[in-house]
């Protein structure tokens, strides 16, 4: 794909997520624009349209795909329709971003993969932590040695039955195994483990045992996992979505050979905790303001015009849905 001087961005699909965390910073970067955003419902691409002050608005996907103009096509829909919509841009000549989880699956997140490639288009994944600032202080903590060498990564998420940390939808689709590839685990641990694969890299095996324990939704509302990374470093996880709100926990735990990190991947402020027998005990608390995607779409735009490189892409996003497939049993 010819690097662009400006990205001329097309919106398929816009929720709570792209009203908020990514849509501002895609028209208030510099170099980039939107031109389009398309809804299934009329009234509600209309409204986003106008708020926004994006020029066009359609129902039809094709008027996008077809726009000359437009090399850049975000997908914010839920992930039952990122394989196709992805494939249909590919085809279209446009570079993708697509929200995350990647796919349903990870045979999903291979056929955009493959798709992207054939049609030497960029593909990325809008796992955004991986350029926050407290995310990257904790990678900078890591790698000057603070700790030591690292030795374990642990996961607990507790979370009430409605948790407050995920956006808000006109429908609670996050639950539903055939719309969003199983339940708030995929949601959220999605992030958890891309996280940890940009601090660590690849996940090389991966196990788990899920279980619906309140029977409130189809989807598993328990799971726990054992996870190795290519380095040598083991981990595991706890995610319960069914506790009681005194329950409520949301911590990353690395365990160095001279200290430990804790620190929170959801909520603000994001407070990271060192305690380290080299250096002492130091604590840092971040702030990350919305457009809470501007870090990574900044990086998508660089690339995108010649001038950098994006972290997250769909060869990351495909590991993070080969593990999850791997927890839940989808990919023996």
């Amino acid at each position: 794909m010819e690097k662009a001087d400006k990205v001329i961005w097309g919106i398929i699909g816009a929720g709570d997520v792209c009203e908020i965390k990514s849509a501002p910073a895609m028209y208030s970067i510099p170099n980039s624009e939107v031109k389009w955003v398309m809804r299934r419902n009329a009234d509600k691409a209309s409204d986003f349209a106008k708020r926004h002050g994006i020029a066009h608005w359609t129902t039809n996907l094709d008027e996008v795909l077809t726009d000359d103009e437009i090399n850049a096509i975000y997908i914010a829909t839920p992930p039952n329709t990122h394989a196709e919509l992805t494939i249909r841009a590919a085809k279209a000549g446009k570079a993708v971003y697509v929200e995350k989880p990647m796919a349903n699956t990870y045979e999903e997140c291979t056929a955009m993969m493959d798709a992207c490639q054939m049609a030497n288009v960029p593909l990325f994944v809008a796992y955004y932590r991986r350029t926050l600032p407290g995310f990257i202080k904790v990678k900078d903590l890591i790698d000057s040695g603070k700790i030591g060498e690292i030795r374990l990564v642990t996961i607990e998420m507790y979370q009430p039955l409605q948790p407050g940390i995920i956006a808000n939808t006109e429908n609670n689709w996050r639950v539903f195994p055939e719309i969003a590839g199983g339940g708030y685990f995929h949601d959220l641990a999605s992030h958890q483990l891309d996280y940890l694969d940009f601090l660590f890299g690849p996940i090389i095996e991966s196990k788990g045992i899920t279980f619906n324990q309140a029977h409130a939704y189809p989807a598993e509302d328990i799971v726990t996992a054992a996870f190795k990374f290519e380095n040598g470093v083991l981990g595991s996880g706890m995610w319960c979505f069914t506790i009681d709100a005194i329950s409520e926990e949301d911590t990353i735990r690395i365990i160095g050979s001279k200290g430990e990190l804790t620190f929170n991947c959801f909520g603000s402020p994001m407070s990271i905790r060192l305690e380290s027998s080299l250096t002492g005990n130091e604590e840092y608390s971040f702030i990350h303001s919305q457009p809470i995607q501007r870090p990574l779409i900044q990086l998508v735009v660089d690339e995108l015009r010649g001038v950098g490189s994006s972290p997250a892409t769909g060869v990351s996003g495909m590991r993070t849905s080969w593990v999850m497939d791997r927890i839940t049993g989808r990919n023996s």
